[in-house]
């Protein structure tokens, strides 16, 4: 058996991904920390979340109001592999894994079409108040089910998925071990302006 490393396999995934689907060609998978968090149920809540690392636009630094005062609050720096990073996603375990394989993938597409198409590390905005999913994450999710089912036909081979198979306890049935990358989630800095 062997040791399944969940964020070097998502990784791959989102380098292939990223390398056929035509709307989701801006992305950068070498800007892009994937990385792994713990949840505190498997029922309910967040499956997976993107931390974009600048603000609109790509701006590191923002003015901003704090009740009377004016402040500067400006996004973290983290590199990885001495390349800055300009997202960072988290898939939550055990959610995550206990979902079936296409849901898997809806997340994951879900997670990487919140990517501005100019990869600047600002969020994709959609117009009016729910600028994050535009009209609907309902219809945001029907959208990503079609990119996932696309993208299941341009693939020849499914093999590559078989990470995606399963629950969690089949998971540990059919690897000694399952490992992924950790990181605390970025802080912005806050500073009187």
């Amino acid at each position: 058996m062997s040791t399944l490393n969940l964020t070097g396999e998502l990784e791959r995934l989102i380098r292939d991904i990223t390398a056929r689907i035509p709307q989701l060609q801006h992305v950068m998978p070498d800007r892009l920390l994937v990385c792994v968090s713990t949840g505190r149920t498997t029922r309910g809540g967040s499956l997976a979340k993107i931390h974009p690392l600048r603000f609109a636009g790509g701006e590191r630094s923002v003015k901003a109001r704090r009740g009377r005062r004016s402040v500067l609050c400006t996004m973290p720096t983290i590199k990885h592999q001495g390349e800055e990073m300009l997202y960072v996603i988290y898939f939550l375990v055990p959610r995550f894994l206990e979902l079936p394989q296409r849901e898997k993938l809806i997340t994951i597409f879900h997670e990487l079409y919140h990517i501005s198409p100019a990869c600047d590390g600002d969020i994709r905005r959609f117009p009016g108040r729910n600028y994050a999913h535009g009209s609907s994450t309902k219809s945001y999710n029907l959208l990503m089910g079609k990119l996932v089912d696309a993208y299941l036909e341009m693939i020849p081979e499914h093999s590559s998925l078989d990470f995606l198979e399963g629950d969690l306890a089949s998971l540990r049935s059919r690897h000694k071990a399952i490992v992924g990358r950790r990181l605390q989630a970025p802080r912005i800095s806050i500073t009187p302006a």
